[in-house]
């Protein structure tokens, strides 16, 4: 069982459990009274981003971003925040980047030295991660389109409901953590002296920029999807048009090929030469329509 990571400042606890199920989460919520649902919802997760207001603290649950290159997966994680008036526990399974960004920024932010300021600069970091995946996401819909024009196969149909509920899951883990900037927007008093209001809302407008690039990209996809099926129904056609063509310049063929072979009896049915004048007129049935189509352009 991994042991917690604790940072000290001056003045101020900061407990950070790398193990949801480590047993220092039930010292710290016996210690701090932290409700035992907010406990629950910590080792429980693929919560929804939300905010938990209590008589001594806050609870928080925003959503950090995960992508892979190799991969291209993208993946939403849990990070709990408890916010006291003079201490703060944050909770998240495994290494989390954004608490070493964290702890790297705080010794030059004597202004964040506080539990609200350093969960502000946890949301932040959290935040500030999402647009670059977007713009990964929007080069692979990028190339998406090159490969719906050139090559429209069902593999490239699988990429595409691939992005799009890629996407939808991107949009709903995106507005929940706009409604807990609004939450905390409306909890911070802009007018009080050293109010997080500002930053909040700087944050609250990486979140709404975030959401149009969501809606941008599904827009895309969406014209991606109605040319996959436009270019797979001229293909349809072309292939339709084709067997038409085929089939009009055979029906003579078959029609005349039809009469003579009859088991009955035919003029020229033993003259020797018969056999160049059926394939005369094989040839003058079928020569005028080639010479037709292929002026309409058809062939």
């Amino acid at each position: 069982m991994s042991s917690p990571q604790i940072t000290e400042l001056p003045n101020l606890p900061w407990v950070h459990i790398q193990d949801p199920q480590d047993r220092t989460l039930d010292r710290l919520a016996q210690q701090y009274a932290l409700h035992e649902l907010d406990v629950e919802d910590c080792r429980h997760r693929r919560q929804m981003a939300k905010v938990a207001e209590h008589a001594g603290y806050s609870f928080i649950v925003i959503k950090t971003i995960e992508y892979s290159r190799e991969t291209r997966e993208i993946a939403f994680h849990d990070f709990d925040l408890f916010v006291l008036r003079d201490a703060l526990v944050t909770v998240a399974e495994g290494k989390n980047t954004i608490v070493q960004r964290t702890q790297a920024r705080l010794p030059h932010e004597p202004e964040f030295h506080s539990p609200q300021g350093i969960a502000y600069l946890l949301i932040d970091f959290a935040v500030d991660e999402f647009l670059p995946v977007l713009d990964e996401v929007g080069d692979l819909i990028e190339d998406l389109e090159d490969q719906v024009i050139e090559r429209p196969t069902p593999a490239v149909l699988q990429k595409i409901f691939v992005l799009k509920r890629l996407l939808i899951d991107f949009r709903r883990n995106t507005a929940a953590m706009r409604e807990v900037l609004n939450h905390l927007m409306r909890m911070a008093r802009p007018e009080q002296q050293g109010s997080l209001y500002p930053y909040y809302r700087d944050v609250y407008d990486h979140l709404v920029r975030s959401l149009d690039f969501i809606e941008s990209y599904r827009d895309l996809l969406t014209g991606s999807l109605d040319i996959y099926l436009s270019a797979i129904a001229n293909r349809t056609n072309d292939v339709m048009k084709l067997l038409t063509i085929y089939g009009t310049i055979s029906i003579p063929l078959v029609v005349i090929t039809g009469f003579f072979g009859m088991n009955v009896h035919l003029p020229m049915q033993n003259w020797p030469g018969a056999v160049y004048v059926v394939l005369a007129v094989l040839a003058a049935s079928t020569v005028p329509l080639l010479v037709y189509f292929w002026r309409k352009k058809w062939l």
